[in-house]
């Protein structure tokens, strides 16, 4: 596979006559990062493994906003352009690919650099512009807004417990308890909706050879209010079965004195955390359920499940939190 994929990045981009040659990077849900080496030059080609590629159009919006927040002082890695003017080249067995500058990063200390995510998420909302549907023109996507219904989660939970799955019996504890989480669920206002990057977290948010947070993984941007998003990422970030209170103290303070728009003002800021979760659990609970998935994604899904469960929220966790940040300013816009 990385011969196909070392020949179709030359046939695609321009790198040149010199020795090229990749190696596997970070493994995400969707997909593989390869290290390319192209004599003196190094590149990160993303693989995404499934699914049809963007449009141009849609991938054209998301580098402008990406350059925009870069001109505001948010670090990321550029992207390259084919050697057709695209920014996606799609594969022939399904996925495409998409070639970025090569970045040493490494997970980030986020409890240490709690300030500095403050100001990143303060310079990606105030140079959002107004948006209140997709890129490609779409409706808003309801993976960030909508959870699955209830009553999916049922037969999930017989299915794991008849595969003899390790964690049927907490998936089972977590169904049990939706129907106070989808109680707090509350539909974005469009006019409060902003470009946002909508996928924050600890595996996107990484630390350069210099310890400066990066963000990676662009391609989710779309319609979001700034409030769920700040609400989100703080509980992503600082919540892996215990919250850090402290950190997201002084990351919403930081956040608030750089001029970011949003304050947290309801348990209903944290919907895009709670439908993002849920969402991402299904899907994870029928990859692993499915014998047709191949066999390296079945064991991915089974890590993923695992994480989720753990750090899956609960209102009273949302109402601790809400009452950590409650002597911040909650006042200007939301």
């Amino acid at each position: 596979m990385q011969s196909d994929l070392m020949s179709r990045a030359r046939e695609s981009f321009d790198l040149g006559d010199e020795d090229v040659s990749i190696t596997p990077g970070a493994r995400g849900a969707r997909g593989q990062v390869w290290r390319l080496t192209a004599g003196r030059r190094v590149y990160a080609l993303k693989q995404v493994s499934a699914g049809a590629p963007p449009a141009q159009g849609q991938v054209e919006s998301e580098v402008k906003f990406a350059r925009r927040a870069a001109a505001a002082g948010v670090r990321l890695p550029a992207s390259h352009l084919d050697r057709n003017g695209e920014y996606v080249v799609p594969l022939t067995n399904g996925g495409w690919l998409r070639l970025y500058d090569w970045v040493e990063l490494r997970s980030a200390d986020l409890a240490a650099t709690a300030e500095a995510l403050g100001v990143l998420l303060a310079r990606l909302h105030r140079c959002a512009q107004p948006v209140d549907r997709e890129l490609n023109g779409a409706p808003p996507e309801p993976w960030y807004e909508v959870p699955p219904d209830q009553d999916e989660w049922g037969p999930l939970v017989t299915a794991a417990t008849e595969a003899g799955m390790s964690w049927a019996t907490r998936l089972a504890a977590a169904a049990d308890g939706l129907p106070a989480l989808h109680s707090i669920l509350s539909s974005p206002a469009p006019a409060r909706m902003r470009l946002c990057h909508r996928d924050l977290h600890p595996e996107n948010v990484l630390a350069d050879e210099a310890g400066e947070l990066v963000v990676v993984d662009w391609e989710d941007i779309g319609p979001a209010e700034p409030a769920q998003e700040l609400a989100r990422t703080l509980v992503a970030c600082y919540h892996d079965g215990q919250p850090d209170l402290d950190s997201m103290r002084w990351a919403y303070r930081s956040y608030v004195e750089a001029g970011g728009p949003a304050r947290l003002r309801s348990a209903a800021d944290f919907t895009m955390l709670i439908a993002t979760q849920l969402n991402f659990l299904s899907l994870q609970v029928r990859v692993a359920l499915d014998p047709t998935a191949a066999p390296r994604d079945r064991h991915w899904a089974q890590l993923e499940i695992d994480e989720s469960l753990r750090i899956l929220p609960t209102p009273d966790l949302l109402g601790t939190v809400l009452n950590a940040l409650e002597d911040h300013p909650r006042t200007d816009q939301h």
